[in-house]
């Protein structure tokens, strides 16, 4: 009798563990919660893509909705949401900063004079030291933050227009209207 139970036991971890991987399956890579959702930004001072000479902290995010989104030069699907940024931008829904992440400055002003900048400012972290405290993966991601500076939403991967229309922007206008 123990004999035949212990026959059962490479079953019932196969099982087991074909359950996992079909929930795994269903599960959507760009939701993978963030441990900073409503609390304040990680505190950065960086200096200006474009300025050197220029340097920001959490400040620029203060008393305004504003996007940040995570990009560099070197990334392939950054060149592909480059456009709806520069659609974003041009509506003037909010202030777009970016955070050009583990790159070389020449690469990234070349990737801007090419493709346009949305970008209210744009915020030069060469070494990702930045990012990584931002809890960031890899680029592209994208963060709103309210007018205290409170990060409310975290896109992993590219922003598409659906995700735009459906889940950022009724967000940004209903930050929008809370009081500082």
């Amino acid at each position: 009798m123990k004999k035949s139970l212990w026959a059962l036991v490479p079953i019932i971890l196969f099982l087991a563990l074909a359950a996992l991987f079909w929930r795994g399956l269903n599960l959507d890579p760009h939701r993978i919660p963030s441990p900073l959702i409503n609390k304040p930004a990680p505190t950065f001072y960086l200096a200006s893509l474009d300025q050197p000479g220029q340097w920001y902290n959490n400040s620029i995010f203060q008393g305004q909705v504003s996007l940040l989104n995570v990009w560099a030069s070197w990334c392939v699907t950054c060149q592909d949401e480059h456009a709806i940024l520069m659609s974003i931008a041009l509506d003037h829904t909010l202030p777009i900063y970016g955070l050009d992440y583990k790159d070389t400055r020449q690469d990234a002003e070349h990737f801007i004079d090419k493709l346009g900048n949305p970008f209210t400012k744009i915020l030069f972290d060469e070494h990702g030291t930045t990012a990584i405290n931002w809890g960031v993966y890899g680029t592209p991601e994208t963060f709103i933050l309210d007018k205290k500076g409170i990060i409310r939403f975290k896109q992993i991967g590219a922003i598409t227009p659906e995700i735009w229309q459906h889940s950022m922007l009724p967000l940004i206008k209903k930050l929008q209207q809370e009081s500082v």
